[in-house]
């Protein structure tokens, strides 16, 4: 499993606009040049990430974007997810999968299923609110 671009993208872009949210909506233009990202491509990243019910938006004078509930209520893995689908290292632990026909003869199942639960346990302890500086001005 590895995280694309978009997914990475996508948390720097929250994170962000978390820290800099205060003063209303962040335009995305800001958040692209604080972060060296291209405004093209975070305007793919954030139409998923509203779509996804992650952000608000405002268009006009003063628009941006903000995000709609506490830091602390955004999983680092419910992101991630939503950016790359499933996180599954491997297809057959796909949620929604066909069982594969080799599941019950299959030497390997537990070592990936083990690792799927790691993946999963170690990023869902982690929020926003964990990976953002309280006092950015």
């Amino acid at each position: 499993m590895m995280i694309s671009t978009k997914g990475r993208y996508a948390l720097r872009f929250l994170v962000d606009v978390a820290e800099h949210q205060e003063g209303g909506y962040v335009p995305l233009r800001d958040v692209a040049l604080r972060q060296g990202i291209s405004e093209k491509y975070l305007e793919l990243v954030v139409k998923e990430l509203v779509k996804g019910g992650l952000l608000l938006a405002a268009r006009g004078k003063g628009g941006g974007y903000r995000l709609n509930r506490p830091l602390e209520e955004y999983s680092i893995k419910s992101i991630l997810e939503r950016m790359e689908g499933p996180l599954a290292p491997v297809a057959c632990l796909e949620p929604g999968r066909e069982a594969c026909s080799r599941r019950e003869s299959c030497r390997t199942l537990s070592l990936w299923t083990g690792l799927d639960q790691v993946i999963s346990d170690y990023l869902a302890q982690f929020t926003l609110a964990d990976l953002t500086v309280t006092d950015v001005q």
